[in-house]
């Protein structure tokens, strides 16, 4: 009897192993996209992406509130569609892109919300300084494909850029700042899940 009870409980620890499988996805970048919008002289928004990233994303949960992900952004692939403000930004008064090329997000916990919802926590490293950040986000689903199973995520969040030394600060005439200080970033991915 005991040993069939030992049996039993190692089919059932093979069992559950097997169930936390990991699952590992890759980022199809030519249908993903990093992009960042800020206050321009108060009136307006300007905007621009990140042209060259790359991302990883682990989970054994299947819904997905173990994910462990990863992420990292090429300063110097910055893209506002003018050439100059592109090279202010990667200038020492925003970003620093020849002494800090790469801006990196490890995440810490994602938590479900209900109705493909997730609050993802995790640490935002722009040029020398880490600090925690909140991205809100939105899961469109899995579909299997005839490449392999793939995933859609949408994350958003705000964050201040004085908190990561993007220091450039110039006020308008009328007080407010020529750029904003709160920057509105938008990470949408599609994964492909690795085999």
């Amino acid at each position: 009897m005991r040993k069939l009870n030992l049996l039993m409980m190692g089919a059932a620890l093979a069992l559950g192993m097997s169930a936390t499988a990991q699952t590992k996805w890759k980022l199809d970048k030519g249908h993903s996209s990093v992009r960042f919008s800020v206050n321009h002289m108060v009136v307006s928004e300007a905007e621009g992406t990140f042209k060259m990233w790359d991302g990883t994303v682990e989970h054994s949960k299947d819904d997905f509130s173990d994910a462990k992900i990863s992420f990292t952004v090429d300063v110097n692939s910055i893209n506002t569609d003018n050439e100059r403000r592109d090279g202010h930004l990667k200038s020492d008064d925003f970003f620093n892109a020849e002494k800090f090329p790469t801006m990196k997000f490890e995440s810490t916990s994602m938590k479900p919300l209900g109705n493909n919802k997730y609050e993802l926590k995790g640490n935002l490293t722009i040029r020398d300084v880490t600090k925690p950040v909140t991205f809100q986000v939105t899961h469109g689903g899995i579909l299997a494909s005839s490449r392999g199973r793939k995933a859609g995520f949408k994350a958003t969040t705000t964050i201040n850029r004085f908190d990561y030394n993007l220091k450039w600060d110039r006020a308008t005439e009328t007080g407010g700042l020529v750029v904003g200080k709160e920057v509105e970033v938008t990470v949408k991915v599609e994964l492909d899940e690795v085999k």
